[in-house]
């Protein structure tokens, strides 16, 4: 939904061998559920203290088993009702994809949908092509429908909020570029994916997913529905803004206008069983929602705006690519800050949910890290001078993913400067950070965290329209030199 996650832990594709190895990253780490029940609670407490978290909720799988699951802070800060992790009800964001795309891949095992059809083939209304170029179903799972992001999704106004249907149709966003071709992250893209979903299948999003997915999962405490059953309302955590040091309650946030793109409530127990079933290749206590070919699909490699970093699997971002794999999706509402971790490999993966002021984005994105780094420890790459001629990019960068119909925001704009031969300093929002030279046209930025990580990495990709910046925690999106 809103702006990307993580900066987990990353480690680069198998690289070309004109390319810096990759240092063998150590395995999955098992912790024992008393050392990871006091390492988030450490953590946790030092954010509700000063990241200006109100409530949360933490639950992580390991070995296919609930190991943790906790909550923390308040679900109403007012009445002073604390989170209790078994009941109560976050909004997970952008996380609601995942529920979306194992949707789409049920109508793609049913024969119903073509993953190279034009998705016109299932619409009701029509995508106009770029330059003769359909979007194509296999496009939507990568995030590469070369489309401007759509603004408006959300509102607290309940006079304001479209259906679904007439949503999509008179928010047709801006084609830009050939599909297929660059991820630019698209929430249009997404919920897309499940018009297509109730066009095919004759019902409705909403019910669709009760009825063939989170029955089947008994996933009771979640839903994409507006407002929520009465049997769930009360047991919503409220969303917060932090204005002059007080949390201050906001109305309820209606997303329903792009439900499949992020308008689902749950909670840590029932993300906790979608994360098992997809470990458990599409079955949960047995029953299947998808075939083990399936979520294969899913988790694997689909597309990468650079060589050598992440990219978009099906749907899925890829975090990093081994030591191990691990892929998954950040949410973004403007109240809630989600993300739910998986490590097919390991069996294992985690999902997270806080809400607060501002700051408890970047405490959810702190967290995310600090478990990655516990149970994924990473290791950094080997520093490489660079040669006399290789260029080092510099001067400003712009995002892919933003509104083109809108004015220009120059102060979001990334700026690359040298800083020695080696090394380049990289300033975001106001903030610098040091960079040095791991390979051809590869940079892994400069922080203490030692051998654990998380450790970020950038590379530069030269293309007919000039340099492309793409960063590990953003595969679902690039930045275009705009100013040398």
């Amino acid at each position: 939904m809103a702006r990307p996650l993580i900066r987990a832990a990353l480690a680069a594709l198998a690289l070309s061998a004109a390319t810096a190895p990759l240092l063998a990253a150590p395995a999955a780490t098992t912790v024992a559920p008393a050392e990871l029940a006091g390492f988030v609670d450490g953590i946790v407490a030092e954010q509700i203290a000063a990241r200006e978290v109100a409530g949360a909720v933490v639950t992580v799988v390991q070995n296919g088993r609930v190991v943790l699951n906790r909550g923390y802070g308040f679900a109403d800060v007012a009445s002073g009702v604390p989170v209790d992790a078994t009941r109560s009800l976050f909004r997970p964001g952008s996380v609601s994809k995942l529920i979306t795309w194992t949707a789409l891949m049920q109508q793609i095992e049913r024969g119903r949908v073509d993953l190279d059809a034009d998705v016109n083939r299932y619409l009701d209304f029509t995508i106009p092509p770029f330059e003769g170029k359909p979007i194509r179903v296999r496009d939507l799972f990568t995030h590469s429908v070369g489309m401007s992001d759509a603004p408006g999704i959300i509102t607290r106004d309940p006079a304001k909020l479209l259906t679904f249907r007439d949503w999509m149709k008179r928010n047709i966003p801006r084609r830009l570029w050939a599909p297929g071709t660059e991820i630019a992250y698209s929430n249009y893209g997404a919920a897309l994916a499940g018009y297509i979903v109730a066009q095919v299948s004759g019902e409705e999003f909403d019910p669709y997913v009760e009825r063939h997915i989170l029955g089947p999962l008994k996933m009771d405490s979640t839903s994409f529905r507006e407002p929520l059953r009465p049997a769930l309302a009360p047991r919503m955590t409220k969303g917060y803004r932090l204005e002059k040091g007080r949390f201050v309650e906001q109305p309820p946030e209606l997303i329903s206008a792009i439900a499949p793109a992020g308008a689902a409530t749950s909670n840590g127990p029932d993300m906790a069983r979608f994360i098992r079933m997809l470990l458990g290749k599409g079955t949960l206590d047995g029953q299947q929602v998808l075939k083990p070919e399936s979520v294969r699909f899913l988790l694997a490699d689909g597309l990468s705006n650079a060589p050598g970093l992440p990219g978009m699997a099906h749907g899925f971002f890829v975090f990093r690519q081994q030591g191990p794999r691990l892929v998954g999706h950040g949410g973004n509402t403007a109240d809630f800050h989600s993300i739910l971790v998986l490590a097919p490999d390991a069996n294992s993966g985690f999902f997270i949910s806080a809400t607060g002021g501002v700051g408890s984005y970047g405490a959810r994105t702190e967290l995310a890290d600090l478990l990655v780094a516990k149970l994924f420890p990473d290791t950094p790459m080997a520093r490489q001078p660079r040669p006399a001629d290789e260029p080092q990019p510099a001067g400003s960068f712009r995002a892919n993913r933003r509104n083109y119909d809108a004015p220009v925001r120059p102060e979001y704009d990334a700026t690359v400067a040298t800083a020695g031969a080696d090394a380049l300093t990289v300033t975001m929002e106001n903030k610098a950070s040091h960079w040095e030279r791991v390979g051809p046209l590869l940079y892994e930025r400069v922080t203490a965290t030692g051998r654990a990580g998380p450790f970020e990495r950038l590379r530069f990709v030269e293309g007919p329209a000039g340099w492309r910046l793409v960063l590990g925690t953003q595969p679902h999106m690039a930045w275009h030199q705009v100013q040398p």
